[in-house]
């Protein structure tokens, strides 16, 4: 009897949250990266500290399941982001393929969250930083959906009014759902693998 070869789980060990530091940028749509690495902070009592060799606020631990993983906010804004994720990259060595990403898509709806594992960076500056420092789009990514502006007029301008600005009442309710929900979907990508987590949460519409 032939063993059936079991496919490699991509298993994060590194995960970056995206956003701009500053508490001008705090609680920004664009910033829904640093939210949601900062609730993985808490929840996997792993502190976050200031590292100069990183760039960043950087902390490592174990996850549930006792997986070792770290944790990175990049301290460079977000069109530099890669530089911060190399630095660690290349200080544990860590291959590309285990490093996930979380940030904010205009593209999905509040509410929906997508995993993927490898990807264009489809406009995002922080990610084209990342795929720029990391040599590839082979890396696991959280895309979270923050809504696309409905302003009319200059493109460009109504793009960075909505990204920098802030979620409604509403909106925010709905996105500490989302919050929750990503963070229980990168703890199944540590457990069984990203692929097993996109088949679970890629369809699902998180509501309040």
């Amino acid at each position: 009897m032939v063993d059936t070869p079991v496919p490699n789980l991509v298993v994060p060990r590194l995960i970056v949250g995206l956003g701009n530091p500053g508490d001008k940028y705090a609680g920004t749509r664009h910033n829904i990266g640093f939210e949601i690495l900062e609730a993985l902070s808490k929840r996997w009592q792993i502190s976050l500290k200031e590292d100069r060799r990183f760039q960043g606020a950087y902390g490592d631990g174990l996850a549930p399941g006792n997986a070792k993983v770290s944790l990175l906010k990049p301290s460079t804004y977000m069109n530099r982001s890669g530089q911060s994720m190399r630095s660690v990259i290349d200080w544990f060595k860590i291959a590309p393929e285990s490093v996930l990403v979380i940030y904010d898509d205009m593209d999905l709806p509040i509410g929906k969250l997508r995993l993927r594992l490898s990807g264009s960076a489809g406009g995002h500056n922080g990610m084209k930083s990342a795929i720029a420092h990391l040599s590839t789009q082979e890396f696991p990514r959280l895309r979270v959906g923050i809504g696309s502006t409905n302003k009319t007029g200059d493109r460009d301008s109504a793009v960075v009014s909505h990204v920098l600005g802030k979620f409604s009442p509403t909106e925010r309710q709905q996105m500490d759902a989302v919050v929750y929900e990503a963070a229980k979907a990168i703890e199944m990508s540590l457990k069984e693998g990203v692929e097993k987590a996109m088949s679970l949460y890629n369809g699902r519409e998180i509501t309040v």
